[in-house]
């Protein structure tokens, strides 16, 4: 395996998404300048759009991630319907936050590697000072190791190969996944 040589940008990374995915699920992924969100297609707007927060490339990779966790009729929905509680969650809230998060967060790890940028769990709660916790984060890793042991996604696998293939790297391992 060889190490990584060329992180792509995040103009790069929209690029590669957008040829990737515009064809087959009319999907866009567009840099956005406050909160993420995911929108269907409507009247004014012919794709849907995967839409990242400030240019930040973590940001677009965990959208991405909820993306791919998204079937097809969760795609058809303002951000895929899915409930979330905003910053300040209770810990029993940020339980919650966090059964729901494990696969995107598997995904986004998964992608983080072969784009050849780092990973950091979210706990996504900052003003209750309630980071992701030591279970959380085994769970993660577990996923990680199941995933590339039993294989990825469609879509995973599509940016994946593209990320790898753009970044240098003959593929990923599990021992790249470790805490």
């Amino acid at each position: 395996m060889t190490s990584k040589t060329n992180p792509p940008s995040i103009d790069q990374l929209i690029s590669l998404f957008n040829q990737l995915f515009l064809p087959r699920y009319n999907t866009v992924l567009v840099r956005g300048e406050d909160e993420p969100i995911y929108l269907p297609s409507d009247d004014q707007n012919p794709n849907n759009r995967v839409i990242f927060a400030h240019g930040f490339y973590a940001s677009a990779l965990h959208e991405i991630a909820h993306w791919c966790v998204a079937g097809p009729e969760r795609r058809k929905l303002v951000d895929f319907g899915y409930w979330y509680k905003p910053d300040g969650r209770t810990a029993e809230e940020q339980s919650e936050f966090e059964k729901v998060e494990v696969m995107p967060q598997a995904y986004e790890w998964i992608m983080s590697v072969a784009s050849g940028h780092k990973f950091h769990f979210s706990a996504d709660n900052l003003s209750s000072e309630i980071g992701a916790s030591e279970q959380f984060q085994k769970n993660v890793l577990n996923t990680v190791h199941d995933l590339l042991e039993h294989g990825l996604p469609e879509r995973v696998s599509v940016l994946v190969e593209g990320l790898c293939e753009f970044s240098g790297k003959e593929g990923l391992s599990k021992t790249e996944f470790q805490l």
